[in-house]
């Protein structure tokens, strides 16, 4: 089929297509295969009232121990009933996918335009930093942001006169979203960021674009009428940068009206355009990730290191070049047969080769992982969290002191990072950092980067704590050198918030 109908128009038509397509689902969901203009794409149709409420989830995530198996269950949720296998290997960074629910319901309690109010007249909420005021009319955009302060009465005048409306990280301001994004950040390994946006009947906020993120497109309230277009060409296909407005972008591959509870994931590079029908109001949070998270974007921290490393080590990227190379090499030059052009690349290209063998790979990880950890939001706890780590520590003042001051760690202790990924050991050649996010404030980069130096005597007990996970280890059982290590090692990791014990401690 290669029409411009939409693949809610194609839906029967493509289950003689099902054979194809291998999702495994759940029986009450059956997927259509829709092949548009060269690209297989799925809709996923799920059983009315499917899937189990937010609250209800997250409720049920807290009882979960290991964060990992949190976050898997999490995602899993969010693409329901896609298996998440089957979406990594079949549809991540390579095409669209649509979930209809017919369950307005199913994403309830994750944002709404009242708490967007309550934020509104609540928190803080800044012009251009929280908050854009935008809109689209006669293939032009523009941002309508005054400065200072978004006070409800602006805010809503704006939305009266046909803006759109987009709040730029939710997870400041929302718990729910604060809490969904933490954990989801353990699934991808990468930050996990959000946008709100909310849209008056009959407006467009925005103009054709596409993104540097992997785009999972929520739909909460309302209804949104989506276009999807393939990138342009091959340079367009997982973008570094994201585009400025877009044209000349031919036909969509997608077309659709998203209803409450409907989910649109699209790759970056894939360029999209929403606009809300005449009759209903829309309201969408777009969960995104794997922003600059590329194999370049690793070789762009090995690359440097590596040729440091090679010109310290191998005398032949230190050996001087050729007295007269300007005079055949260049651009200026590109065009002419001369044989020492040849050779020059020749050298060029055998000591690219041997560039790789200097490759400090681990340590180039251990950047992007710093950086990563700089991205994230702190964890949120959970109760039993709270009430056996720091958070929950009995010290306070009362009747003109401070009491219950202090807790005590011995070796029988048992203990356990918070989270998974909460915390790092990286080296910079003379010492050994521990970095971490409990610190992390839920504004992206609000704080500096947050570590602190692990003595070397105590960098195996650090590695034995991180493997462990998700078990509880006696401090006992930490491989340091002295008693006295394992215990202020534990007392370190205590007092920062990364680790929590099996019971709550009592004062000393």
């Amino acid at each position: 089929i290669c029409s411009n109908r939409t693949i809610a128009d194609v839906h029967t038509h493509g289950l003689k297509f099902l054979h194809l397509y291998k999702f495994q689902l759940l029986r009450e969901a059956p997927v259509s295969l829709v092949e548009i203009c060269g690209i297989s794409l799925p809709e996923v149709q799920c059983g009315e009232k499917s899937g189990q409420a937010l609250e209800a989830l997250l409720s049920d995530l807290a009882e979960v121990s290991n964060s990992r198996e949190r976050a898997s269950k999490l995602f899993q949720w969010l693409i329901q009933p896609i298996p998440s296998k089957s979406f990594f290997r079949d549809t991540w960074e390579k095409k669209p996918v649509l979930i209809k629910r017919q369950n307005p319901d199913y994403y309830k309690g994750l944002f709404s335009t009242t708490e967007f109010d309550r934020i509104l007249r609540q928190d803080d909420v800044q012009y251009g930093v929280n908050l854009d005021v935008t809109s689209y009319t006669n293939d032009k955009r523009e941002t309508h942001n005054p400065p200072g302060r978004a006070l409800p009465f602006t805010v809503w005048e704006f939305y009266e006169s046909g803006c759109s409306l987009r709040m730029l990280n939710p997870q400041a301001f929302s718990s729910t979203v604060w809490s969904v994004l933490s954990i989801l950040q353990e699934q991808f390994g990468s930050m996990a960021g959000a946008n709100v946006y909310l849209t008056p009947p009959g407006t467009q906020g925005f103009a054709p674009h596409y993104d540097d993120i992997e785009a999972f497109v929520v739909q909460l309230e309302g209804k949104k009428h989506w276009r999807v277009y393939n990138p342009r060409s091959e340079d367009e296909v997982l973008p570094v940068v994201s585009s400025r407005n877009q044209s000349e972008i031919g036909k969509p591959i997608l077309e659709v009206v998203l209803e409450a509870g409907d989910l649109l994931y699209f790759p970056r590079g894939f360029i999209h355009q929403g606009n809300c029908l005449p009759d209903a109001h829309s309201l969408h949070i777009t969960v995104s990730s794997y922003q600059r998270n590329s194999w370049g974007n690793l070789l762009a921290k090995v690359v440097p290191a590596a040729l440091e490393m090679a010109m310290e080590e191998d005398v032949d990227f230190r050996r001087g070049l050729p007295v007269d190379y300007l005079t055949y090499m260049g651009v200026q030059n590109s065009d002419k047969e001369d044989p020492r052009r040849a050779q020059f690349l020749s050298r060029i290209e055998g000591l690219m080769k041997k560039l790789s063998t200097f490759a400090p790979v681990d340590a180039a990880v251990d950047q992007k992982a710093r950086d990563y950890l700089h991205d994230c939001l702190p964890p949120m706890l959970t109760a039993e969290e709270r009430a056996s780590s720091v958070q929950g520590a009995p010290s306070r003042w009362e009747d003109g002191e401070a009491v219950d001051v202090g807790v005590t760690i011995r070796g029988q202790t048992r203990v356990r990072l918070i989270r998974s990924g909460i915390a790092r050991l990286c080296s910079d050649g003379e010492a050994v950092w521990l970095y971490y996010t409990a610190d992390n404030s839920r504004v992206y980069h609000k704080e500096e980067p947050k570590s602190v130096e692990i003595k070397a005597e105590q960098t195996d007990g650090m590695e034995f704590l991180i493997h462990a996970y998700p078990k509880f280890v006696t401090v006992g059982s930490l491989p340091c050198e002295s008693a006295e290590d394992k215990v202020s090692l534990a007392e370190l990791l205590f007092e920062k918030g990364l680790i929590h014990t099996a019971e709550p401690l009592q004062r000393s």
